[in-house]
């Protein structure tokens, strides 16, 4: 068993002047896949080297397998870290790099052979345990620290963007490496990451966190469908969610209607909360909520269309200061400066109150994650 429980957990640097981490609680179960994602600076490669007891923690209560392990250095506490820079010993061989720390450990040979030789099995680098990292690419010596980690057996894996070196396709070869390898060994793992892609492919649980805050917590379907403000709905989702503004024409049992500022009028099935008319609100709609159609609420012009294939990013201007993505099937042929109107699918849009809290979905249009 390998579990993790953060309670209030803070740091501050200079005294209580700078507090980066501000009072996080969180529980990571056992053989749980949990990702970390926020934008540059939110604190989430912060909080997990305090787990790794790289950071000392300024308060709160770091327990792993129930234990408390604040005062314990990194070397005691049963983790393993991969790190954005693969850290590799030059002069060292694959085999060598791998079982460095065994080594180290005093660890009899033959059992740090077959530690090794079971990691580059795992990892498929059977073929290359006699190179020396040089003559390796980029994905084969991530693998390699990676397969430092796991010669280790530690009770939590934890990787601090491991691939944000790599380029787009090893990115994604690596994503699905990394799955594989969390579901053959059967581990605890939590990974950092600013790419909310790598979050929404690989999570069991994501933890989206910003200026020290862990904003929601949650699945990645659930915060797709379910986000709590504009930070985590504007954030998860690629393309991302569109935003307009408007107010609240009004509110009763069946949801909210909101007029648009650019024009249109949409009705959201939605908890009506606090809301009254003439309330100011943000209108959240997914890309792939809206559609084509002549008969459609929204007007606008076509800017740019992006042709991928498989589908068509169209983005539309329905004011001089409002602008959506469409997206449509690949197949549409639509061009720029055409004039469009666009139609709304309700369950794809989101209200957002004037504090930027989302107002919930009514129980029969919900989601479920």
């Amino acid at each position: 068993m390998a579990t993790l429980t953060l309670r209030d957990i803070r740091k501050s640097y200079g005294g209580a002047a700078i507090e980066t981490i501000k009072g996080v609680n969180l529980e990571v179960l056992d053989r749980e896949f949990v990702v970390f994602v926020g934008p540059s600076g939110c604190g989430k490669s912060t909080l997990l080297r305090m787990i790794a007891g790289l950071e000392e923690i300024t308060s709160g209560d770091l327990m792993i397998d129930g234990r408390r392990v604040n005062d314990l250095g990194p070397a005691d506490r049963g983790l393993a870290m991969v790190f954005q820079s693969y850290a590799l010993y030059p002069h060292m061989t694959v085999r060598d790099n791998m079982g460095f720390a065994l080594r180290m450990a005093r660890v009899p040979k033959a059992e740090r052979d077959r530690k090794v030789a079971e990691a580059a099995r795992i990892l498929q680098l059977d073929p290359y345990l006699d190179r020396t990292p040089k003559a390796l690419s980029g994905g084969q010596r991530q693998r390699v620290a990676i397969g430092r980690a796991i010669v280790r057996n530690p009770k939590i894996f934890l990787f601090d963007e491991p691939l944000s070196n790599l380029d787009a396709a090893l990115r994604g070869q690596m994503r699905i490496e990394l799955a594989r390898l969390h579901e053959e060994l059967r581990a605890t793992m939590i990974y950092v990451t600013h790419d909310q892609i790598e979050a929404m492919t690989m999570a069991d649980k994501i933890v989206v966190l910003q200026a020290g805050v862990v904003e929601q917590v949650g699945s990645p379907l659930e915060l797709y469908h379910r986000p709590n403000n504009l930070f985590v709905a504007g954030f998860i989702g690629s393309p991302r969610m569109n935003f307009l503004q408007g107010s609240v024409m009004g509110a009763d049992s069946s949801g909210v209607a909101v007029d648009l500022a650019c024009g249109g009028r949409i009705a959201v099935p939605v908890e009506v909360g606090n809301l009254s008319p003439g309330a100011p609100v943000t209108l959240g709609l997914r890309p792939e909520a809206l559609r084509l159609d002549p008969a459609g609420p929204l007007a606008g012009e076509v800017l740019l269309a992006e042709r991928l294939g498989g589908l068509t990013l169209l983005h539309v201007r329905l004011s001089p200061t409002e602008t959506v993505i469409v997206q449509l099937d690949g197949n549409d042929m639509t061009r720029p400066h055409e004039a469009v109107r666009l139609g709304v699918d309700p369950a794809g849009c989101h209200v957002f109150g004037k504090d930027g809290q989302a107002h919930a979905h009514l129980r029969q249009h919900l989601l479920v994650a």
